[in-house]
């Protein structure tokens, strides 16, 4: 039944409509921190409802179609940013069990032992053992770490606070935090090199998504410019081929990037950018500007329903 009736509200041709469904991690197992998280089992499931309903296709040849008005009826991609280690130890077998494909955007500077300023905070507060982070000597506050509840709204907090700050300012306060914790940090919570070539070799897409995810919108046209063709860059020389994806960091239009970001990824030869903008693209869609959104219910009832939702944004 859900099936026809995304076959009426995602047709192909003209009318199509096109689903892109963002992931960032995939755990081998569920995190107490974040219940929420995607894990192994339910990314599964999510792989299994998704080839019973859509049509999955490689984003790059989904675009294609799109633009020429030839896209399948039920059309769906799946992607994945950032470059989390567990995209290819964890999600891309259970994609290959499905028969999928996947697209997935690197930031470049944090692969071969890097880390994401975010992932700093939050493994810093996920070690810390006392019951307060004091961090007033940053100016952030103090914030009760003795329980997982205080935990999660210790992280919110502190990355609410430091997210839209320059990169180099993110960094920095990052590890000034764990310095003042003390605790130990993983070094392996990224790809290497090499995982992303097997990625490719195994027959996923690779797309660039700036060298160190900086909000663009708040960097010069030539600073935006430098971070998405040094991704790029990077990309093809690792992997000997050209790099026609692009995926704005956090993604909002108007916050995240702005027109003249579009611009510049534009003029470095790009096919196509998502963002995170909810919703689905249709014929006449800005390719630049494609939108992307994640379900987050865990039934098959609610998570097709909110597909269905989704599609009514187009």
């Amino acid at each position: 039944m859900l099936k026809q009736i995304l076959a009426c509200m995602s047709p192909g041709g003209t009318k199509a409509r096109l689903s892109v469904l963002i992931f960032h991690r995939v755990l081998a197992e569920p995190d107490p921190l974040f219940p929420d998280e995607m894990h192994a089992r339910r990314f599964d499931e999510v792989c299994g409802w998704l080839k019973s309903w859509f049509n999955v296709r490689p984003l790059g040849e989904a675009v294609a179609h799109l633009k020429a008005s030839t896209l399948p009826a039920r059309a769906a991609c799946i992607t994945f940013d950032d470059g989390y280690a567990d995209n290819h130890h964890v999600a891309m077998p259970i994609l290959q069990r499905h028969g999928l494909t996947a697209t997935f955007f690197i930031a470049t500077g944090f692969l071969d032992g890097g880390r994401m300023w975010n992932d700093t905070i939050i493994e810093t507060v996920r070690a810390c053992a006392g019951p307060v982070l004091d961090l007033s000597f940053l100016n952030l506050g103090q914030h009760p770490v003795g329980s997982i509840d205080e935990k999660r709204t210790a992280i919110a907090a502190l990355i609410g606070q430091i997210k839209y700050r320059p990169v180099d300012e993110r960094i920095t306060i990052a590890e000034q935090i764990a310095n003042q914790a003390r605790v130990p940090l993983p070094h392996d919570l990224m790809m290497t090199s090499q995982e992303v070539k097997a990625i490719r070799q195994a027959g996923m897409q690779i797309g660039a998504h700036t060298v160190s995810h900086p909000i663009l919108a708040r960097l010069t046209d030539e600073q935006s410019r430098q971070e998405i063709q040094g991704s790029k860059h990077f990309l093809e020389q690792l992997l000997g081929e050209r790099v026609g994806l692009f995926a704005y960091p956090n993604g909002k239009p108007g916050e995240d990037y702005i027109p003249q970001t579009v611009d510049v990824v534009r003029s470095l030869g790009f096919d196509a950018a998502v963002s995170t903008q909810w919703g689905a693209s249709g014929v006449g869609t800005d390719l630049f500007q494609i939108r992307r959104f994640t379900p987050w219910d865990q039934t098959r009832l609610s998570f097709g329903t909110r597909m269905l939702a989704n599609l009514r944004s187009a």
